[in-house]
């Protein structure tokens, strides 16, 4: 299978997908916020539009033959940018769209007080940004039911892989091991989230669907195993009470949510395996690519 994939917001794990489909054979073109971006990411390989104040300027051009879209930008206070400049647009002006998939947080969910939590649990997100993505969520459902295609939401934990590891926070001298009694995070690794992304991209019905790995663990367990694997000492360990003075806002809601990430809809609806069933093997193998050895 193969077709045409536009990408709203092209960053980290469309950059891995994209690795992943045109190996296949498929196109992939995106937006950028930026001209400058835009004209990189052509030079690059990937078709890029400028998605101004108001959009796409040429969404009935570029989606003539668009046949599946990707939506990884996050909304805003006003709601979601590209339904607001291109809802109709979606329906009147994409002929050959099929599928639409959606990326979300599994902080929709809210506070689980460390239990697991699947598709099926409530929505009672705890700050204004996990309500936003409810809305959006649903804005992007409807969607498919207008347009006929298979409109997929996939909740995503904490994201991580090259680049984007406990192992550049160690690096960096800013890695901590905050302990807060009970926490734990779940996370996927990038390469995880191509892959069941291209095998949704099959799908011909929508759903909804949590992207994690198979091991919840308290964040400092992570870095306690980052440090290992680099043969130096982890940071010390600090209570979170303690620390929490000194936290952003953004850190602060990461740890108001405690809850474990079911995936078992995942592998069951899209037959899949995890590359990297738990952070350990994650890990590994990002130092494993990092110094060349592919064991």
């Amino acid at each position: 299978m193969t077709g045409h994939l536009f990408i709203f917001g092209y960053g980290y794990v469309a950059s891995a997908l994209r690795e992943r489909l045109r190996a296949k054979g498929w196109r992939v073109s995106a937006s950028a916020r930026r001209l400058d971006k835009a004209g990189a990411l052509t030079a690059g390989g990937t078709p890029a539009h400028v998605f101004g104040p108001h959009g796409l300027t040429n969404f009935k051009a570029v989606f003539a033959d668009v046949t599946h879209v990707l939506v990884t930008a996050a909304p805003d206070a006003d709601g979601d940018p590209i339904l607001k400049a291109h809802e109709t647009d979606f329906k009147n002006a994409a002929p050959a769209l099929q599928w639409l998939g959606y990326l979300s947080t599994t902080g929709v969910y809210g506070d689980a007080d460390g239990a697991w939590v699947d598709e099926a649990a409530d929505l009672t997100p705890v700050h204004e940004r996990g309500q936003r993505r409810v809305a959006a969520e649903a804005a992007w459902a409807t969607i498919g039911e207008m347009t006929g295609a298979a409109a997929c939401i996939f909740r995503l934990p904490g994201i991580y892989g090259p680049g984007r590891s406990a192992f550049d926070a160690l690096r960096a001298g800013t890695a901590k091991r905050l302990v807060k009694p009970g926490q734990v995070f779940s996370r996927i690794h990038v390469d995880d989230i191509a892959q069941a992304l291209e095998a949704a991209m099959t799908l011909t019905e929508g759903t909804v669907l949590n992207i994690s790995d198979d091991e919840p663990a308290p964040p400092q367990d992570v870095v306690t195993e980052a440090a290992r694997l680099l043969g130096i000492a982890p940071p010390p360990e600090e209570s979170f009470e303690a620390a929490k003075s000194r936290l952003s806002a953004m850190a602060l809601e990461f740890y108001s949510a405690n809850r474990r990430i079911a995936n078992t809809r995942m592998k069951e609806e899209l037959g899949l395996s995890l590359l990297y069933p738990t952070y350990r093997e994650g890990l590994r193998a990002i130092l494993n690519s990092e110094s060349g050895n592919t064991a």
